[in-house]
């Protein structure tokens, strides 16, 4: 049994849920965002919130049962108070500034790169070092993280590089003589 599956999702006020056709969508203050339905999992709009249960008992509905439930879970969190992801940059002449939809890396390459701001994300640079990525969709804040963190991995002998807020580089001791 999914404890995480077992409990309902709180819808709080000002948001609505739709279950119909196959998706799943809800609407809130900040947008509207849907998701398709799993065959093995059986969703209901109840007074409690979204009620989410596997539809028989198949090894593939139960391990599919939280993990929808989160998924719906996410939803609602993103139409109402969005998901935030924080990197820091680290490395002498490394900075980021954003600049309308585009995000200017300097990265120590010979070129800066210029990393087109995908519809739906916001990317704020409070200041050179620092880059935060806001959005309504999980999944889509944490993949535009990670081409960012891309373009250069922190590396463990001086942590040179993008990581991200609370990330812990392993660091290794240099050459000895």
């Amino acid at each position: 049994m999914s404890r995480i599956g077992k409990k309902p999702v709180p819808v709080p006020a000002g948001v609505t849920a739709n279950i119909d056709g196959g998706q799943i969508s809800v609407k809130g203050p900040k947008g509207t965002l849907s998701m398709p339905l799993a065959d093995d999992i059986k969703y209901e709009l109840t007074d409690g919130g979204i009620s989410v249960q596997p539809a028989n008992e198949t090894k593939r509905a139960r391990a599919f049962w939280g993990m929808q439930r989160t998924l719906v879970q996410n939803l609602v969190t993103g139409v109402t108070t969005g998901f935030t992801k924080k990197l820091l940059i680290t490395g002498v002449g490394y900075r980021a500034a954003s600049q309308g939809k585009v995000l200017k890396l300097q990265l120590g390459y010979s070129h800066d790169v210029n990393f087109d701001i995908p519809e739906g994300i916001e990317i704020k640079t409070p200041d050179q070092t620092t880059v935060e990525i806001s959005g309504i969709d999980k999944q889509k804040v944490g993949q535009v993280a990670a081409e960012i963190r891309r373009w250069r991995k922190p590396e463990p002998y001086k942590g040179k590089g993008i990581k991200y807020d609370g990330e812990f580089i392993f660091r290794k001791e240099g050459k000895k003589k």
